[in-house]
């Protein structure tokens, strides 16, 4: 088969897990426990690792969009036979409301057919393959018409509103006709084959009933800024990308989805990076709600637990787990080919010394903009991190951008340990007697020194990736987001132009080096913030509407996009690149936001 586009695909939620559905009808991704546990349908990594697909037997004209502030996703498709709808979700408990969305998610994916003019013949094609494809389960009918398949530890039943369904050998296949005004309402649901049974639910009352607690969720968030829509329909992927249970946020639905096609960075990101902590806490208070930021910041806290001589971690699972090991799953072919698929991510054992400096400017963040106390866990994990820091700030490590050769003294990581310092400082009143203000404050200036020493290239005339080196990298964007140098100062500022000069494209793009094939979305948005923050508001928005531009069709960011062709690539949606979209929005809308 033709690997549809990354771009191709919607994302629908239930706060517990998602899928991805493609235009052509199909469901080609969805982990059904958690977002970062395996798959029954994964087509997307291999046309033989599952899916789901309902579509006109007749090629067909689509138009499809989500219905207003919901992961509710309706697409139409027009035939020579006449028009029908098909609405996908996953389902939310019955009568949740509020936080509550996520919590108990029954893991029943909806799928409600309507007939909208004409008689539309259709297709429903449903091929199950658990363990990323591994399995072929049994399937059986059952007397209500289902089917009921199994293998290993998963059993799904699949229910078809009162349609009969057949097994023809390993799958279900089945033809069906929808007149105008008629809906059929089919519903999957997902149980662990040794534990209770799969939920039975109303397809078309649960879909209505799903619609309306995302939308009751919405209602309750508000976001008074520029660009408005977009702005919500990242607020709501970000939900959508938000383990309820925990409050834990993935950095994407997906894992191994390529970075370059045909090429293997390709990697797992269905897990929490607290590099992109304070980030995303932000863009929860611009948002959402300060609940939703509180959540996370509570799942980080008891996460990282007691601070000790080891690094911190990078990454953790949803529910805390700190060992990821990576393994590479060699009978799938990956995506348009592109090995090896990787589970797991073998990040979590790298150092990376920019992390503390996420995790300590949260902590300020939740005290500057609560104004809350913090608690004894809390003061002993800052006071932790931040001796961590003055101890460890010399030494080399693998960059935000986690490169899998040598270690480095990368500039990110040095500004991120002093600010960490800074913010630990400032927070010094608060976290009791084992503070150390005055020796923070006297490491944080040494930090600073060197970093303006070793960090500028003369010859260049900016900041570079790491010390001695003459290699461009758009994480020197971040020295103002983290207050180091303001955008107008006169060597911060050439950084901005060359930057924009050697690392962007007209179409608004930006790469993290020169070597990088492709634009990276979140490092686009960046320099959006930058431009505001020197003074450009104009040239910032022409910008960032630019950027804008190279979403989907439903406002979905993967995390990187083709220079050549304007494919997305990477991972999807990116949580990072839906961060970096309402960050930038929020800068245009006020230049003095911390």
């Amino acid at each position: 088969m033709d690997q549809p586009a990354i771009s191709d695909y919607g994302f629908i939620s239930d706060c517990r897990s998602g899928a991805l559905v493609g235009r052509d009808g199909s469901v080609d991704w969805w982990c059904p426990d958690r977002f970062d546990t395996t798959s029954v349908f994964g087509r997307l990594l291999d046309p033989d690792a599952g899916h789901w697909r309902i579509a006109p037997l007749a090629a067909s004209r689509v138009e499809r969009a989500y219905r207003p502030d919901t992961l509710v996703l309706r697409t139409v498709h027009h035939t020579p036979e006449g028009s029908v709808a098909v609405t996908d979700a996953l389902a939310a408990e019955l009568g949740a409301r509020g936080h509550q969305l996520g919590m108990n998610s029954p893991a029943v994916l909806l799928r409600v057919v309507e007939g909208l003019s004409g008689r539309v013949r259709m297709h429903l094609d449903f091929a199950p393959r658990p363990e990323y494809g591994l399995l072929t389960p049994y399937l059986h009918e059952q007397p209500d018409g289902g089917v009921l398949a199994t293998a290993g530890p998963v059993a799904l039943i699949l229910r078809g509103g009162g349609q009969a369904l057949r097994v023809d050998r390993d799958r279900v296949a089945h033809t069906f006709e929808v007149a105008a005004g008629q809906v059929v309402g089919f519903d999957l649901a997902y149980a662990p084959v040794y534990g209770p049974p799969p939920a039975r639910l109303d397809p078309v009352i649960t879909l209505a009933e799903t619609a309306q607690a995302w939308e009751a969720f919405r209602e309750a968030h508000r976001y008074d800024g520029e660009y408005p829509q977009q702005v919500r329909n990242s607020a709501t992927v970000l939900t959508g990308l938000t383990y309820a249970r925990s409050g834990a946020v993935a950095a994407a639905l997906t894992t191994s989805l390529p970075e370059q096609i045909g090429g293997d960075r390709n990697y797992d990101y269905r897990y929490s990076w607290l590099r992109d902590f304070a980030l995303t806490m932000r863009a929860l208070w611009v948002a959402a709600c300060p609940a939703e930021a509180s959540r996370l910041f509570a799942w980080v806290a008891r996460s990282i637990g007691q601070v000790g001589d080891q690094p911190v971690p990078v990454l953790f699972g949803l529910e805390g787990e700190r060992d990821l090991s990576e393994h590479e799953c060699p009978h799938l072919r990956g995506y348009a080919g592109s090995r090896p698929v990787r589970i797991g991510n073998d990040a979590w054992l790298q150092r990376q010394l920019d992390v503390p400096g996420e995790v300590i400017t949260a902590v300020w963040r939740l005290h500057d903009y609560l104004g809350e106390t913090l608690d004894e866990e809390l003061r002993e994990m800052v006071v932790g991190l931040a001796e961590q820091v003055a101890a460890t700030w010399r030494l080399a490590d693998r960059g935000m951008w986690e490169t899998r050769d040598v270690e480095r003294h990368f500039l990110s990581s040095k500004v991120l340990c002093w600010a960490a310092l800074n913010r630990a400082v400032q927070l010094a009143p608060q976290l009791g007697d084992r503070a150390d203000p005055r020796r923070w404050a006297a490491i944080r200036d040494e930090i600073r020194e060197t970093v303006l020493r070793e960090g500028w290239n003369d010859r260049i005339g900016a900041y570079t990736g790491a010390f001695g080196s003459a290699e461009l990298d758009a994480s020197a964007l971040l020295l103002p987001m983290v207050h180091f140098l303001p955008a107008a100062d006169p060597r911060m500022r050439s950084t901005i132009d060359v930057i924009e000069r050697e690392l962007s494209t007209e179409d608004g793009l930006v790469r993290r080096w020169n070597t990088d094939p492709a634009g990276f979305v979140f490092c686009s948005f960046l320099l959006v913030e930058c431009l505001v923050m020197a003074g450009e508001p104009d040239r910032a928005r022409v910008l960032f509407e630019k950027v804008l531009g190279h979403g989907n069709d439903l406002g979905l960011f993967a995390e990187q996009i083709d220079l050549s062709t304007g494919a997305q690539l990477g991972n999807t949606p990116q949580a990072l690149s839906h961060i970096g979209l309402i960050s930038a929005a929020w800068r245009l809308t006020d230049p003095t936001a911390d």
